[in-house]
């Protein structure tokens, strides 16, 4: 079969599956990103390994649950051995390269232990985790940040040479707004979400970085590439540049998924979340009307951005080479659940948008067309090996290649369901529940009709998503559904049980070792 020659890996951080058009929006038209649903397969019901940007991008790029590779949170380092996209594709001499955030964090002891340092080729490699850092940036600058991180941020640079001046323009123009007496007023308040900042739109980062994908692919010339443009926006901080900060008002807003029936004696752990001052700031009146406006125009011109994009690889003659995927690393609350941020695992949360366009011939059967099989985040690094020809991993991945999916072939053996957990030592919630570090973990099994989360010493919660799929009804405590719960407690197990573990020895090799002894003369267990 054809491979692929390049591959374009987009991300937008923090885009609902719900907030595109393709996707049922009735008021947040996203043409481009639908015009490539219309070339591609849509994937209706993909889910991340972790509702939580870190774990969730490392089970991206690994192929692997948090649960395997170990990089929980956020600042938690993937740890050194683990191998990511551009481990498995540069072999086959694919460039792997980041344009914009990763949110991954060097595993310093081990590479210490080892004696690498960032600044050799194998060192930068290991420290970034596998990719090369073509233009690097997740996206969060606040200046004492900053400023502990040594000062230097190339899009800070990029915009000083532009005539923003200061210390940080970062936080000072691109996320920031105009005061009325002539002040600046921080991105980071959300109340400060629908002015418009201070950035021209060109300059923005959403801008900047379609620019540098673009320079790296021209780069590139011929050679095979994989360009990973992972969008910082909408992430917060809220703020858009005019003339995205006004587009869209009240009118347009998707009501918020919410009941009070919810609060009537909630599950402990998601009691002690709706807690958090985020979560409270939200579920205030008035907040999701200054803040959506900010994350509905982002969204609109990260979209504009890619539609000029798209139309530039078809005019270089890049577009019948190259594999694109479009998705997200989680969701976001927006108030829903009387939550802020991400986190839990409402579909909101843990649920994105996932489409991918194959430009083979094989491809043509499932063109424009979409799937509600259950697809999971680690499902990406199987299909980019096998639509690449590079060496499969079996003993490594967890995900399965959506390949067959994507030219119309019928699986038979697809699982059914899908997995994702959460380590939540690190919020005040673990505080307010006052268990310990090693203890703040929950873990979700979704099937076609039910939705299980176990949380350690606490109830579990269950939703019925065939009778509530707002999930609004826990069951989790409900004697009348407690061979559900057993079954699906059974479920999980079994997929935790199910990792792979074994990961410095591929099968082909534990297949050879039977009879090796025998033949190298150690002789076990025989009478004679």
């Amino acid at each position: 079969m054809n491979t692929v020659k390049n591959v374009l890996f987009i991300m937008a951080d923090q885009l609902r599956w719900d907030y595109l058009s393709c996707y049922g929006h009735p008021n947040l038209k996203t043409p481009n990103i639908d015009k490539l649903a219309s070339r591609g397969l849509r994937f209706d019901r993909a889910y991340v390994q972790s509702p939580v940007c870190g774990p969730s991008r490392a089970s991206f790029y690994t192929g692997r649950t948090v649960f395997s590779h170990g990089a929980t949170w956020n600042r938690v380092p993937l740890p050194i051995g683990e191998l990511t996209l551009g481990d498995y594709l540069r072999p086959i001499g694919v460039r792997t390269a980041v344009v914009g955030k990763t949110h991954m964090m060097p595993d310093k002891e081990g590479m210490a232990r080892l004696g690498l340092n960032g600044k050799t080729e194998i060192g930068c490699l290991i420290s970034q985790p596998g990719f090369d850092p073509y233009e690097r940036d997740d996206g969060l600058h606040p200046t004492p940040l900053l400023r502990k991180r040594g000062g230097k941020l190339r899009y800070n640079d990029w915009l000083r040479e532009r005539g923003y001046e200061g210390e940080n323009p970062w936080n000072d123009y691109a996320n920031s707004a105009d005061g009325p007496d002539g002040d600046v007023l921080s991105g980071w308040y959300l109340k400060n979400s629908n002015l418009p900042a201070r950035v021209k739109e060109e300059h923005s980062e959403t801008a900047y970085m379609t620019m540098r994908a673009r320079d790296f692919i021209n780069e590139m010339g011929d050679a095979p590439w994989l360009c990973h443009l992972s969008y910082i926006k909408p992430h917060w901080p809220y703020i858009a540049p005019a003339p995205y900060h006004d587009m869209y008002g009240p009118e347009t807003f998707l009501p918020a998924v919410r009941d009070e029936v919810e609060r009537h004696d909630p599950n402990p752990v998601f009691a002690a979340f709706m807690g958090m001052e985020v979560s409270e700031t939200f579920s205030r009146q008035g907040t999701r009307e200054i803040v959506l406006p900010a994350y509905m125009g982002l969204i609109k011109q990260i979209d504009d951005h890619l539609g000029r994009l798209f139309d530039w690889l078809e005019e270089i003659g890049k577009s019948d080479e190259t594999m694109i995927v479009m998705t997200s690393d989680h969701g976001d609350y927006l108030g829903d659940h009387w939550l802020g941020e991400k986190e839990l695992f409402h579909e909101v949360s843990v649920r994105v948008p996932l489409i991918i366009y194959d430009p083979r011939p094989e491809a043509d059967a499932t063109r424009g067309t979409a799937t509600d099989v259950l697809v999971e985040a680690i499902d990406l690094v199987p299909t980019f090996l096998e639509a690449t020809g590079a060496p499969s991993a079996e003993h490594r991945l967890e995900g399965r290649s959506l390949q067959r999916l994507l030219h119309g072939q019928a699986s038979t053996d697809w699982r059914d369901a899908v997995f994702s957990e959460i380590d939540y030592a690190f919020y005040a919630a673990r505080e307010t529940l006052d268990v310990g570090l090693s203890d703040a973990r929950g873990y979700m099994l979704r099937t076609e009709r039910w939705k299980y989360v176990h949380f350690r010493h606490f109830p579990p919660q269950l939703f019925d998503l065939e009778n509530d799929p707002n999930e609004f009804q826990d069951l989790g405590r409900d004697p009348d559904h407690e061979d559900v719960r057993q079954r699906m407690h059974a479920g999980l197990l079994d997929r935790l049980t199910m990792r792979k573990n074994r990961v410095t020895m591929n099968d082909d090799d534990v297949r050879a070792m039977r009879g090796d002894e025998d033949r190298a003369g150690i002789i076990i267990g025989k009478w004679g």
